[in-house]
């Protein structure tokens, strides 16, 4: 299977299945299978928890192989020591990509990093792909689909907005509904383990519905990955790179967050490199103007070569 089919089925999945989905008020898994169902999402949603046999009307599977048919995408919300085993599972049912909302993992200390690498062990196993783990969810708006545990659901637009920070993500999603800003899609990337930044920038630089990439960075990650499609993409299509992690405190902050080494970008040894990648630095800035001066770049569409990284204290 290819990257960009695999990623096909993050974003126009044909079924969803939520595994750890369930009727109880205020938990994540009801929450995340309330807004798969009340949108326009037009795809079958399947709940999976043994502890249950139906949800909401619908039928409720004991595990992901109980499903009907092949599952495109999987929402994962259960406890982050069952998710291993989880992966597993779904790689033997042939699910062909998945998310881990749940929390625990590297972010947590060397336990939590164990369980990463069980995770990677599983995928290694067949062609899934996995965003997450410890993230908000996606959203498709011009599908309906809203695989995330926010209010409601984007407007759509020409921009995909892939973010580290599920924090941030909720603001920019009040945020925009001041500025009736729409989205092409929103990623919330979390820990990064398996589909990274390059494997996001070359998905949505290949998609015709967006126009613009705007990225909320808290680490690089697969630095050679990010800087070779930015530098691809941005030849066609505005980036915008809002890099966390530039002091010593927000370094600090973010890496509690992801559990994963931010960057300290400064001029002029870095910046110079990345200007090679058809990146430019432009520091200093606070987060409400960049929001809003991206907003004004967006609505010019794209640019023949553009690509901005803007720095958050």
């Amino acid at each position: 299977m290819s990257g960009r089919s695999a990623l096909d089925a993050f974003f126009t999945p044909k079924n969803v299945a939520v595994i750890g989905a369930t009727d109880r008020a205020g938990s994540v898994g009801r929450t995340i299978l309330v807004n798969l169902l009340n949108g326009q999402y037009a795809g079958k949603v399947f709940p999976v928890n043994p502890a249950r046999t139906s949800i909401m009307g619908l039928p409720c599977y004991p595990n992901i192989a109980a499903a009907p048919g092949k599952v495109d995408f999987a929402v994962i919300v259960t406890p982050a020591s069952t998710v291993p085993q989880l992966i597993g599972e779904c790689v033997d049912a042939g699910v062909r990509s998945g998310i881990v909302i749940s929390a625990g993992f590297k972010e947590r200390g060397p336990e939590g990093a164990e369980l990463e690498q069980k995770i990677q062990a599983e995928l290694r196993r067949g062609a899934m792909r996995l965003v997450g783990p410890n993230c908000l969810g996606m959203m498709n708006p011009r599908i309906g689909l809203n695989a995330t545990f926010a209010q409601d659901i984007a407007r759509d637009g020409n921009v995909a907005f892939l973010s580290q920070s599920g924090a941030l993500l909720t603001a920019v999603l009040d945020w925009r509904r001041r500025e009736q800003v729409g989205f092409s899609a929103i990623v919330s990337t979390g820990s990064m383990l398996d589909v990274n930044w390059g494997d996001l920038i070359d998905f949505f630089g290949e998609d015709p519905q967006t126009r613009s990439i705007l990225l909320y960075m808290e680490s690089v990650g697969d630095a050679r990955s990010f800087l070779t499609a930015a530098r691809q993409v941005a030849m066609r299509k505005p980036i915008i790179v809002i890099k966390a992690g530039r002091t010593a405190e927000s370094s600090k902050a973010a890496s509690s967050h992801t559990g994963a080494l931010t960057e300290s970008y400064g001029p002029p040894s870095n910046s110079s490199r990345l200007r090679k990648n058809s990146l430019r630095f432009t520091q200093g800035l606070k987060l409400r103007r960049e929001m809003q001066a991206s907003a004004s770049i967006f609505s010019c569409g794209p640019a023949a070569v553009f690509a901005a990284a803007l720095f958050a204290r």
